[in-house]
């Protein structure tokens, strides 16, 4: 029996079971999962550092990989909130009754067993368990091997929680690193229903090209804001600065700020705030022109044939120079991840070309694309952010882990030949 067929056939027996506990007893487990995450902050940390221990911190993947107590509070809160959202389970998509007296009802169900290959975020571990917990589904983890021991700890975790309720403790699974465990993950057809992959855009690209097992991409962000010749230089200001340097690691930040060439003037206000960060700018040359000698020379770069459709993930950024809004739709058509893309305008017929014309999960008009989150969008925590249109788009919570069958109801009736 190969090492799959054993995770996989535990996996689908618990699945099984998990169809049958109520709403109300899952969200008691969330809730208990949530007060052991703070109760074993230090015992979580601890195991982080081990992991955190083997990575440069200069790496942009370390503030990935970092726990502290703060966030696992706000982990903690995550799952509370996952707990107060209803079910999505159950619910009644579509009824109806045939003239043979058929009832057809079209409802709401869990996946099954859902696979997550994710790279060094030990706080997907606790994301994807609360929102498939609460969805019926069981999840298998594989996540990377740089943050192996933070997730050993984390399902180890909650393991624990799920024996001290007599629920299968195979509702989570974590596989061991290596590529091994990924190779059979993805071709585990029998016993894996869907995969998300949650991570590079590397990561992503092998999951779809090498898996058999049904996959919805997430994740990778190329992500631009088109400046208007009719925006606002004080929101573009604050916008681009957000964008760009909340959080530099996340899939939602900036990576290419494309302006109007009427509004190049301004160009050394926008990116002022960018300098405070060290922000590494690379500019066009028509860009690079109006920024020489106003941004530190030291953080001023000219682009490069990688310098767009690249997704940074660190302090630095591109810029490209468009001659009006269909010259930016243009660019960001050839370059986009189809993530989160953004307008800054005052002009409300741009605003709908913009709206209509760029095809991403998330459109933006005069805010931060780093608004794309499930928490954000009142959601709870999210599993991943769909840059896809079969199933799921943008960010996905609890309905998007959901599929649906029907249940029909009869009295005798035959089918005539």
């Amino acid at each position: 029996m190969t090492q799959h067929i054993s995770w996989g056939e535990t996996s689908l027996i618990a699945s099984r079971k998990l169809n049958l506990i109520s709403d109300e007893l899952i969200n008691k487990v969330l809730h208990a999962v949530a007060d052991e995450a703070v109760v074993k902050t230090d015992m979580i940390l601890a195991a982080n550092q081990k992991d955190l221990a083997t990575m440069d911190k200069s790496n942009p993947m370390y503030d990935r990989l970092l726990l502290n107590a703060d966030r696992i509070a706000g982990i903690a809160s995550d799952i509370r909130n996952v707990a107060s959202l209803p079910t999505p389970l159950g619910k009644l998509l579509e009824q109806r009754t045939l003239l043979n007296g058929l009832n057809l009802s079209k409802i709401s169900v869990p996946f099954g067993v859902i696979g997550i290959i994710y790279e060094a975020r030990p706080n997907v571990s606790f994301d994807v368990f609360s929102l498939c917990f609460k969805s019926g589904n069981t999840c298998v983890l594989k996540g990377g091997t740089d943050a192996y021991h933070s997730n050993l700890a984390i399902v180890t975790l909650i393991q624990e929680v799920l024996e001290r309720f007599e629920i299968d403790k195979n509702v989570i699974h974590l596989l061991p690193a290596g590529r091994e465990a990924t190779a059979e993950l993805l071709n585990a057809v029998d016993y894996v229903d869907l995969i998300i992959p949650r991570g590079s855009q590397g990561l992503i690209n092998f999951v779809r090209d090498n898996s058999r097992v049904p996959v919805i991409e997430t994740g990778a962000g190329v992500c631009h804001t088109y400046f208007d010749e009719f925006g606002d230089k004080e929101k573009g200001a604050n916008i681009i600065n957000n964008a760009k340097t909340r959080r530099v690691s996340v899939c939602n930040a900036l990576d290419c700020l494309i302006i109007n060439e009427k509004r190049l003037p301004d160009l050394p206000y926008l990116c002022q705030k960018l300098a405070e960060s060290n922000v590494v700018i690379e500019a066009d040359i028509k860009a690079f022109t109006f920024l020489v000698g106003k941004y530190p020379s030291q953080l001023l770069e000219k682009t490069t044939e990688t310098s767009f459709g690249t997704e940074f993930v660190s302090y630095r950024m591109s810029i490209k120079t468009a001659t009006d809004i269909h010259d930016a739709i243009e660019h960001i058509s050839k370059y986009s991840s189809k993530h989160s893309e953004a307008i800054i305008t005052e002009n409300e017929e741009n605003i709908a070309i913009f709206d209509k014309q760029v095809d991403a999960a998330c459109v933006y008009s005069n805010a931060s694309t780093a608004f794309t989150d499930g928490a954000q969008f009142g959601m709870g925590a999210e599993i991943g952010i769909s840059t896809q249109k079969l199933h799921a788009r943008g960010p996905m919570a609890l309905p998007e882990l959901t599929s649906y069958k029907w249940i029909i109801k009869g009295n005798g009736q035959t089918r005539p030949k």
